[in-house]
Parts: structure tokens; sequence; C-alpha cells
């Protein structure tokens, strides 16, 4: 009794952090596109006028949404991690399938 309700609170643990790491990876997601859309239009709008007698160089707004973005890319792969292994999960599971029809060849031919 007490070993299964350890490991339904572990698997609520796990479940619970999962959930934690894919809100923060959206979280990372909805700043990464507000910032660099400010940066951006910035960029377009104040500086390339005129306006500001400061002249930055083109390539500098790209730079804050390329090296974030990839940051941002190697978040996702680490938070969903779990659904790029599909290939491997299924494999599993069909060993496991073909063993479970094994298995219950054998139950029917002992009766």
């Amino acid at each position: 009794m007490a070993n299964k309700k350890s490991y339904e609170n572990s698997k609520y643990g796990r479940a619970k952090k999962k959930v934690d790491d894919i809100k923060g990876f959206y979280n990372h997601l909805i700043v990464y596109l507000i910032i660099n859309t400010a940066i951006i239009l910035l960029r377009v709008v104040v500086f390339s006028e005129g306006r500001i007698g400061v002249e930055i160089p083109h390539w500098t707004i790209f730079t804050t949404p390329l090296f974030w973005g990839i940051g941002l890319f190697f978040h996702g792969v680490w938070v969903f991690s779990d659904k790029l292994g599909f290939i491997r999960n299924w494999e599993e599971r069909k060993i496991r399938e073909f063993m479970q029809e094994e298995e219950e060849e054998e139950k029917n031919l002992r009766y």
C-alpha cells in the first residue's frame, strides 16, 4: 500500500515537472516573440527614419533573434525530447506487444 502511494506520488511529481517544463518553454517563446518584435520595430521605425542620430549596423538587428532563437530551439528540444524519440518508443511498444502475444499463445497451449 505504501509502495503504491509513493509510486503514485512520484508519478504525479514527474507529470507536474513535465507540465512545468512545457509551460516554461511556452513562456520563453512568448517572451522571445515580444522582445524580438520590439527590437525589430524599434530598428525599423525609430532608427531607420533618422530620429535618433546613432547609426546601428544592419546586421545587428538579426543577432539577438538568431542567437536567442538557437537557445530557444535547444530549450524546445530538451523539453520535448520524449516526443522526438517516438520511433524508439514505437519499437519498444511493438516488442512488448509481440512478447505479450507469445505469452498468451503459451497460456492457450497449456490449457
